[in-house]
């Protein structure tokens, strides 16, 4: 059920839309309001394969993070910028294969706030917690008690940044994530992905819809989101569209050119 603005005591800013909410609509959710479901639209107009996108870049996260939490061994995540929960959540995926994992989400949106309370909830041999900060801020997560109380820094801890640091442009978005990083251990990981314009015209329309509604979108050729990377050990293949990292049964035989998203998986040395 959406989040009441008056119970929940937070302004949910309804007026305008979320690039959460429309990605929400987008997938077929509920979780959204008529601006988000206009913008979603004039997305969608503009190249309809946004939504195949959208789902094979949930698709790699959560294989991204199951091959962290199975081979790799981590038991510790941060996911910034989770957005409206979407069944499974990362949680649901590296608690699968290892129920003590500990999981840190943080995002800046009221309305995901609301839902992360009641639905990110951990196994009882692990813990999830939330917190209500933005990406652009790091130290914010950085010194939240949130974060300090769930995730032991002399442990690998991986670091989740899917599909959001295309709503930050360049000069802030590689600071951030290397600020995030750098906090990390050795041993740590990077899980990353991002919008490209390098796979056809579509994506340029549907991220022009987005930017008529006041919502900045970057899209990086590969090289600028391998940069992102720098001075990590990528995990193969490398810097890869979303269906092409690992492909399951729902990446194989997507089309090229249907999946406008780089994404990668590298570690800390």
């Amino acid at each position: 059920m959406r989040p009441d603005p008056e119970q929940t005591g937070v302004d949910l800013r309804t007026d305008v839309p979320h690039s959460a909410r429309i990605y929400d609509y987008i997938l077929g959710g509920k979780d959204n309001f008529p601006p988000d479901r206009a913008a979603g639209d004039l997305s969608l107009a503009g190249w309809p394969g946004v939504r195949t996108s959208m789902q094979q870049n949930r698709y790699f996260m959560n294989r991204a993070v199951r091959y962290l939490a199975e081979k790799a061994g981590i038991r510790q995540f941060l996911d910034v910028g989770t957005g409206i929960p979407t069944a499974p959540n990362l949680h649901d995926v590296v608690q699968a294969v290892a129920p003590e994992s500990r999981v840190v989400y943080v995002d800046n949106d009221p309305i995901v706030l609301a839902h992360a309370r009641a639905l990110l909830t951990s196994s009882a041999e692990g813990r999830t917690v939330y917190v209500d900060a933005d990406l652009t801020d790091p130290e914010s997560i950085l010194s939240s008690p949130e974060f300090t109380d769930t995730l032991d820094l002399t442990q690998p801890v991986a670091l989740s940044v899917i599909a959001v640091v295309q709503f930050i442009p360049d000069e802030v978005a590689y600071a951030v994530v290397r600020r995030l990083m750098d906090r990390l251990p050795s041993g740590s990981f990077l899980a990353l992905s991002t919008a490209t314009g390098d796979i056809g015209e579509g994506i340029h329309r549907a991220a022009a819809a987005y930017r008529e509604q006041g919502i900045f979108v970057a899209l990086r050729d590969k090289g600028a989101v391998e940069k992102f990377f720098e001075g990590y050990e990528l995990v193969d293949p490398g810097v890869t569209l979303t269906n092409e990292w690992h492909p399951d049964e729902k990446a194989l035989g997507v089309p090229h050119g249907d999946s406008a998203m780089y994404a990668g998986v590298a570690r800390k040395p």
